[in-house]
């Protein structure tokens, strides 16, 4: 595998988890504290942090300290979106395709392993 599909597949990974995803949609709008995510989202504290630590080490967020404090943010906020509304159009034109798709769907990642 080359180097540059390597690197797409590993950020696809950050975007790839549901969880990591909803907290990237929340830092589109502003950096947010630990504290912050786990209201908004219902996600114990230590899953935020470990999605956010994956977000970071992908380059994909990063972290800025306040005192005691880290505020998180998205490193490149622009190109973030236009990732997100470019999926979204890929979304629409596919319809149900990526939910039904036996491998990958919706059934297969609720389904016992």
């Amino acid at each position: 595998m080359t180097p540059d599909l390597t690197a797409a597949a590993c950020l696809f990974h950050g975007f790839g988890d549901r969880s990591r995803l909803a907290i990237v949609r929340h830092l589109v709008t502003n950096e947010h504290r630990v504290v912050d995510l786990v209201g908004r989202l219902g996600l114990a504290q230590s899953t935020v942090s470990q999605h956010l630590a994956c977000l970071v080490d992908c380059g994909i967020a990063q972290v800025r300290a306040q005192g005691r404090a880290s505020y998180y943010s998205l490193t490149h906020p622009e190109a973030t979106l236009a990732v997100l509304a470019a999926a979204e159009q890929l979304l629409a034109l596919t319809g149900d395709a990526v939910t039904l798709c036996p491998s990958h769907g919706a059934a297969a990642q609720e389904a016992p392993r």
